[in-house]
């Protein structure tokens, strides 16, 4: 395990919280005042286990060894009897399983395993209503089919299980001892009834699964237990110190960014790419190409998009036909090439696609390709069609009646000026950069715990950082886009049968 942590800046408040990001590769904790600043920061890392093709798996017990590396490194620079509460978001859709004295009795299935296709579509065969129910499609990622697979291919390890947890619900339970579910994550289960904020019991019936196995719903700013004495002394915090639900890592990164309110939308460009938004109410996608989760505030849900090549896409471009070649200085010369790169288009499904496409099987592709076309055309239809990818989201969304007009955008996409007023062109979106955007999961569960446990209000707590850049939609720019965003539709359809084939 490895550990570095860095100091932000002094402050006069004595009082503050913890945020803490159970990731893949790592765990980090902030500490945050009262005013949302955060005050100093750690991370711990750890393995990840990939013991056969498909599988992706994790030993718990190294999530709580992060846990503990990271808030002892960031509570040194703090003391620690002026600490108020915590907040974890985390990782989402893993399975975490536990014998009735609470040892874990198998790995973790982490959220990009992919084994249980199979078990997915025994979901939709049995349960054709289960998009109106939970909100989303059955998809190896989620838990509710990994518990299927664990069912029929480890029945003596199912024996076992009297509890089943997300990651950073178990880190909360060694934490306070607490079995308690959380409301944004608990909808990326596969086992809610999202609209109704409740365990969905024909999805647990279809699963042969005991509510009792899974723990209270509660929402992301509800304290959901107290830190114990055996913690505590591990820690090196206050035993007593409460603990909120806190949330999964998209809903956390939402209010991390201030994304909390109907309309709102963020946008994070890393590996993959992420369009989510605050909505109204419950209103899934008839479909299921988008996921519709609950946010982890009271009232409110939330849509989400997610492409699984984003600047995957641009890093494997680089890498492969401009190597060594500067990421600012790739994107800078693609800003120089015509809209629409000179009748290139790119598909960005190197890894399969999610949304809208739910194929595992789409593969990614240059269209039009021609002796005129020169690295920054390429480079143009490579950042044109990731956006592409990323505006089908927001399509979609709009289309169930939520109105879009600004994305606060985060990750290292937002470096390129030129790609950003691609992308704002392209979704006809006011394309906005803010401070502490990309402070991610960490900052939103801190949030969660001012709100929970110090009693800040939701719109002081989760106001969005200022803006430091803004990027409007041209117009001209707009109409071209929208023209080619049509043919960039129809490529993939008629693709289909030959990745299929492949």
């Amino acid at each position: 395990m490895t550990t570095a942590a860095s100091t932000a800046c002094e402050s006069d408040v004595p009082m503050a919280v913890l945020g803490i990001d159970l990731g893949t590769s790592g765990c980090k904790t902030v500490l945050v005042n009262r005013d949302g600043a955060i005050i100093a920061s750690a991370s711990a890392s750890y393995p990840l286990s990939t013991p056969k093709p498909l599988w992706s798996e994790q030993d718990p017990e190294h999530w709580w060894e992060g846990l503990v590396a990271s808030v002892r490194e960031v509570i040194g620079k703090w003391p620690t009897e002026a600490i108020e509460g915590i907040g974890i978001g985390g990782q989402m859709h893993g399975a975490t399983l536990l014998d009735a004295e609470g040892k874990v009795v198998r790995p973790a299935i982490l959220w990009n395993d992919g084994r249980c296709q199979a078990e997915c579509n025994l979901l939709h065969k049995k349960f054709p209503g289960m998009i109106k129910e939970t909100g989303n499609r059955a998809l190896v990622g989620f838990t509710a089919p990994k518990l299927l697979w664990v069912q029929r291919h480890e029945p003596e390890v199912w024996k076992r299980v009297r509890s089943v947890m997300l990651p950073k619900d178990y880190l909360r339970w060694r934490l306070t001892g607490d079995k308690v579910a959380e409301m944004s994550d608990g909808a990326g289960m596969l086992l809610m009834d999202v609209g109704k904020r409740r365990w969905s019991a024909k999805m647990l019936k279809l699963c042969k699964i005991d509510e009792s196995y899974l723990g209270r719903l509660i929402e992301g700013s509800e304290i959901a237990g107290k830190v114990s004495a055996a913690a505590a002394e591990v820690l090196g915090i206050r035993a007593g110190t409460p603990v909120v639900g806190g949330a999964g890592d998209q809903a956390a990164g939402a209010i991390g960014a201030g994304c909390v309110k109907p309309g709102m939308c963020t946008i994070a460009i890393g590996t993959s790419g992420v369009v989510f938004t605050t909505t109204k109410g419950y209103s899934p996608d008839p479909d299921g190409r988008l996921h519709s989760f609950c946010h982890a505030l009271p009232k409110r849900w939330h849509q989400m998009g997610v492409m699984l090549s984003a600047a995957g896409s641009l890093q494997w471009f680089r890498d492969t036909c401009a190597p060594g070649v500067d990421f600012g200085e790739l994107c800078a010369e693609a800003g120089a090439a015509p809209i629409g790169s000179e009748g290139l288009l790119f598909l960005p499904y190197l890894t399969g696609e999610r949304t809208p496409l739910c194929d595992a099987l789409a593969r990614g592709a240059f269209i039009g390709l021609t002796r005129l076309h020169q690295r920054t055309h390429l480079t143009r239809a490579v950042l044109e069609g990731i956006s592409f990818g990323l505006a089908e989201s927001l399509r979609l969304i709009r289309a169930t009646g939520t109105r879009v007009t600004e994305a606060t955008v985060t990750g290292g996409g937002t470096r390129s000026d030129a790609w950003m007023q691609i992308l704002s062109d392209v979704a006809d979106i006011r394309v906005v950069l803010r401070e502490g955007a990309d402070a991610g999961p960490a900052l939103g569960g801190a949030r969660l715990a001012l709100i929970g446990c110090c009693g800040v209000p939701i719109d002081q707590a989760c106001r969005p950082g200022a803006a430091v850049k803004t990027f409007v939609p041209n117009r001209k720019a707009v109409a071209i886009y929208a023209t080619l965003a049509k043919k960039f539709r129809s490529i993939y359809p008629l693709l289909r049968p030959y990745f299929h084939g492949l």
